[in-house]
């Protein structure tokens, strides 16, 4: 019986590299998540005001990704993250600028909105990029644990970047915040550069980009199991998910930016406690067990935590949350990168951007519209019963995810 060693793929340094420009990336992203919000909310005081930094972000990512898919597909994958990562760091610097000259001030929040939109633009194309390039630096049998520790090193970073971006902004204000955000960007930006791997995907026959779009689809449509796994998170993260109100519950608990700060990073605890778990255990079993239970659980804290009104609690529930949610991440991308063709990784990887980053920013703008008619704690406990109701609707419909045992590579991605 082989040994089971935790820490293979990173032994491979061009993935170690690109593990560190996404932590890099993560923590200056984590940390701009929570100096914009309570930047903007200070300033309006209106809860729809953070929903519609989410919808910013969400437009781009909606009309771009499956183009950035096709674009992964068929470009050389580190060119457009080193493109999409100076894109992010241009963003960050726009911020800054437009703290320090007064333009974001006095009910003034539409430069938050325009950069949050562009930088929305390039994320689009770094996401499935990134992915694509990760899977395509190491080999297919080291993909789960590769997986594993991406996931954690992005929990990592949402555990160290909420607090430090909601302490900097405490103390400091938010202009030393964006400054420490875009040094950051240039770090990520550095490490992408020092990749080796410059091979581009295999090329393959010049078709229009509505049909290598279709192509994606169909192995979607074709891999029940990966689209039934998108469908879950899409839906569970757009209702149940409370992260866009947090300056609010903040507010609520009477914690201020730093509580904010430790609030935000909360769930990425519980994750990251999750992702460490699973590098340093063989491949689930019972993966679609799993999958079902942690979505529950999910709904079940989001719940727990619009009620409650201690902050200890309060913590406890998001970083429950978030080990629940980390089982459900590394399910769903163990099986998009082992069952997916290396030629199609780029497309099927902005249909999962699609899915799971709509849901986290249209969750946003639907937290925000959901607080305004409904009060921010209400629109959280329904969140959380809908979200417990998608689970029992996905389990009784897709009989085969709730039966998936462990999780093997495809006869297709051969």
């Amino acid at each position: 019986m082989a040994v089971h060693d935790p820490y293979a793929s990173l032994r491979n340094t061009n993935f170690r590299r690109l593990i560190a420009s996404y932590f890099a990336a993560t923590l200056a992203r984590e940390a701009q998540i929570v100096v914009v919000g309570w930047q903007a909310f200070a300033i309006t005081h209106d809860p729809l005001t953070l929903g519609l930094v989410g919808l910013a972000e969400a437009l781009p990512l909606i009309a771009v990704a499956l183009y950035a898919g096709h674009v992964a597909d068929r470009a050389a994958r580190r060119t457009i993250a080193l493109a999409g990562t100076f894109a992010m760091f241009v963003s960050a610097i726009a911020l800054l600028f437009f703290t320090l000259n007064g333009t974001i001030a006095h009910g003034r929040v539409w430069p938050i909105y325009a950069v949050i939109f562009l930088s929305g633009i390039a994320r689009s194309f770094t996401r499935p990029a990134v992915t694509a390039l990760s899977a395509e630096v190491i080999e297919r049998e080291l993909y789960p644990n590769a997986v594993a520790w991406r996931s954690s090193t992005w929990q990592l970073a949402a555990v160290v970047g909420p607090a430090a971006g909601g302490l900097v902004y405490g103390f400091s204000g938010a202009a030393v915040a964006y400054a420490c955000v875009s040094v950051l960007m240039l770090a990520s930006l550095i490490a992408v550069w020092t990749i080796t791997h410059r091979t581009a995907p295999e090329q393959t026959a010049d078709i229009p980009v509505s049909e290598s779009v279709r192509l994606g689809f169909r192995f979607l449509i074709a891999q029940p199991a990966i689209l039934a796994a998108m469908s879950l998170d899409l839906f569970s993260v757009l209702f149940g998910g409370a992260t866009a109100l947090l300056p609010i519950f903040a507010q609520l608990l009477r914690v201020g930016p730093e509580g904010l700060g430790i609030l935000r990073a909360a769930p990425a605890i519980g994750s990251l406690v999750t992702g460490m778990i699973v590098a340093h255990r063989p491949p689930m079993k019972r993966a679609g067990a799993a999958l079902f239970a942690s979505v529950a659980i999910f709904g079940g804290t989001m719940i727990l935590f619009a009620i409650s009104r201690n902050f200890v609690f309060s913590f406890a529930m998001l970083m429950i949350s978030g080990m629940a949610d980390n089982v459900s991440v590394i399910i769903r991308s163990t099986l998009i990168q082992t069952i997916t063709p290396d030629h199609l990784l780029g497309r099927v990887s902005s249909v999962n951007a699609i899915f799971i980053g709509s849901s986290n920013e249209l969750g946003a703008f639907e937290s925000g519209v959901a607080a305004r008619l409904l009060g921010t704690v209400t629109s959280v406990v329904l969140g959380g019963v809908a979200s417990l109701s998608v689970v029992g609707i996905v389990a009784v419909r897709i009989p085969s995810l709730r039966k998936l045992e462990a999780i093997e590579r495809s006869p297709l991605s051969a």
